[in-house]
């Protein structure tokens, strides 16, 4: 990983090295557009980037890469990459998030440098922390809102629960696609 003053990061310095969690929940969309519950292990690498200058802005982060695994399989259902970005001066931390089903997020929020808990939001159609969609997704399982809330737990741990606000085709009311776990740093 690389050398970084890792108070250049924020809140997000806590974030830095491998994290993994075996307890997570997913709520998500089935096969028949009904509702499964998985069960998942997951794990998180965050590597500190920086300073990333846009003229008087100045912007430190972290570039991640998640994978998530149900419980007992050998293959990830999920993968992400993408970006945490620290802007020290506004305050902000915002995610971007790439996915390969072809969707992009990029969340944000108001965050104090020692903040223990943070909430982080993107909406359909904003144009700063919005959300992007291929055609298909667009149609049938249209993203139309999502939050994240990330807290650094006593014991070391850090936990999320985050909600993806879904449009699906059909259906009257927005499909509530839940994530929570908690993970443990494992290297730094």
């Amino acid at each position: 990983m690389s050398e970084i003053n890792i108070e250049n990061l924020g809140p997000l310095g806590r974030l830095v090295g491998i994290w993994e969690g075996g307890t997570g929940d997913d709520r998500a969309p089935s096969d028949d557009r009904g509702t499964e519950i998985n069960h998942y292990r997951e794990r998180m690498v965050c590597e500190p980037f920086g300073p990333t200058a846009n003229h008087e802005q100045v912007l430190f982060g972290l570039k991640y890469a998640t994978q998530a695994w149900r419980l007992g399989e050998a293959d990830p259902f999920h993968d992400e990459v993408g970006y945490w970005i620290w802007d020290a001066k506004a305050k902000q931390v915002m995610k971007c998030i790439l996915i390969p089903r072809g969707v992009s997020i990029i969340a944000g929020g108001s965050v104090d440098p020692d903040a223990g808990s943070f909430k982080l939001a993107a909406e359909l159609g904003s144009k700063t922390f919005g959300i992007c969609s291929n055609p298909f997704l667009d149609l049938e399982f249209q993203t139309v809102g999502f939050e994240i809330l990330v807290t650094f737990n006593p014991d070391g741990s850090l936990s999320y629960d985050q909600n993806t606000r879904i449009k699906i085709k059909g259906q009257e009311s927005i499909f509530e696609h839940r994530d929570k776990n908690t993970l443990k740093l494992t290297a730094k």
